[in-house]
């Protein structure tokens, strides 16, 4: 029942990586803002990022400290692949970020987590119901957040402070979010003037550009919409009141293929947050095996996954839902969800197959491990385990730039073959 679920072991991480997770620091003094052109941009964020200075989000005591601006960084990414894809594209990019939701018909809300494409540009992991824009070609950012009356004030705290955000976040601009229209409108117009006027101290009239005065390409606004070919779920373009007027200068292509694009490869500080998601989710799975023992249940299992995750790492929230499945419950792949709540009692003899990571600043973890209940393989399980062992170790070996996924997937499946056939069952 555990064949078809690859293994991943957990192995030990280099002590270099290990050493910087509780030396770093940094305060919110002193951060550049506004640093045109877009390169000298990008160069200041990376700096920012190699010393962990300017402002840095961290859930305090000893969990990790990631710098603001990496944000900056992503920004100047997805700017830099809008204008690779059209040289003379200028307008505003403007993203919706997740909103606060309330369990059915009460007022219970469940705990806010960032819609990720808007988090990879703004960072904003702590704020629901915002709207965020960058200019183009430079990139300016403006984050757009919603303000309360007494009544929702009264019981959810005062309305956040513009200015404070501004500096927490490493932002170049921070609004109310009643104002996006308005901005939008006013943007959208001065960036059209802006090229009018250009053209004209560089020597050209106004019969030379076309209509007369006007902009030789308008501004656009880029809206976020594409597939996500794992769930076949879209990405929700924004909405506002008022966005029709700009219907016939909307652009719903071009923003998905950058920023998608753009998240598939990391920066060396995104890979020190996955390298910490991964480290504390490690720690975690192996406190599990150590508690782990026959008579427990199921959810038993996720809820100390849970508490290590959180109480020594600061995560919040999971990757996904955790998958504790003991004996037969591995036939489910996504085992724990609605209808196969984690419920099984752990007898002896049982393999546990779980599958379960955190996320921390919404960079997530993804791990799964299997080990005997009873704390000994049998001779079956112990063939099945390093069929499995053997064809990761295969990939591993096999993993670098210009190899082809395809090409691992085989070798691994080859590897799993013999074992299979070395035990006899095939």
């Amino acid at each position: 029942c555990y064949i078809i679920k690859f293994v991943a072991s957990l192995m030990p991480l280099k002590s270099k990586n290990m050493s910087s997770y509780g030396a770093r620091s940094g305060v919110a003094a002193g951060y550049m803002m506004k640093m045109p052109p877009l390169a000298d941009k990008r160069a200041a964020a990376e700096a920012l990022c190699s010393t962990c200075s300017g402002p840095i989000y961290s859930q305090g005591l000893n969990t990790f400290k990631v710098p603001m601006a990496m944000f900056e960084v992503n920004r100047a990414k997805v700017v830099q692949s809008m204008l690779e894809q059209d040289p003379s594209a200028k307008g505003l990019i403007l993203l919706e970020g997740g909103k606060q939701t309330t369990r059915y018909d009460t007022d219970h809300e469940p705990v806010f987590r960032q819609e990720s494409y808007f988090h990879y540009l703004f960072g904003a992991s702590q704020y629901s119901d915002c709207f965020g824009t960058l200019s183009l070609p430079d990139g300016e950012a403006t984050l757009f957040v919603p303000t309360y009356g007494v009544d929702v004030a009264t019981v959810c705290g005062a309305s956040p402070d513009f200015e404070f955000v501004k500096v927490e976040l490493g932002l170049e601009n921070v609004h109310d979010v009643v104002d996006l229209k308005a901005f939008v409108e006013r943007e959208m117009k001065r960036l059209d003037e802006t090229e009018v006027e250009s053209s004209c101290s560089d020597g050209l009239n106004n019969e030379e550009k076309k209509g007369g005065g006007e902009p030789a390409t308008k501004s656009k606004l880029y809206l976020l919409k594409g597939l996500n070919t794992d769930s076949g779920n879209f990405a929700t373009p924004a909405s506002f009141e008022g966005i029709d007027k700009f219907r016939d200068v909307r652009d719903d292509e071009s923003l998905f293929r950058s920023i998608s694009e753009s998240r598939v490869f990391k920066s060396s500080a995104e890979i020190d947050i996955m390298r910490y998601t991964n480290w504390v989710s490690s720690m975690a799975h192996v406190e599990v095996m150590r508690a782990a023992k026959p008579g427990m249940m199921e959810y038993q299992l996720e809820s100390l996954f849970q508490h290590h995750t959180y109480t020594h790492g600061g995560c919040r929230h999971m990757s996904y839902t955790c998958i504790c499945a003991c004996g037969p419950s591995a036939n489910i792949l996504h085992y724990g969800h609605a209808g196969r709540p984690n419920s099984r009692l752990l007898e002896e003899g049982m393999i546990a197959l779980l599958d379960m990571g955190a996320e921390y600043k919404c960079y997530a973890s993804d791990i799964t491990c299997s080990f005997p209940i009873s704390g000994s393989f049998t001779d079956d399980q112990k063939s099945i385990y390093e069929a499995v062992l053997a064809a990761q170790i295969k990939v591993m070996a096999m993993l670098k730039p210009g190899v082809s996924w395809l090409d691992m997937h085989r070798e691994a499946e080859r590897e799993i073959l013999k074992g299979l056939i070395g035990c006899g069952v095939l």
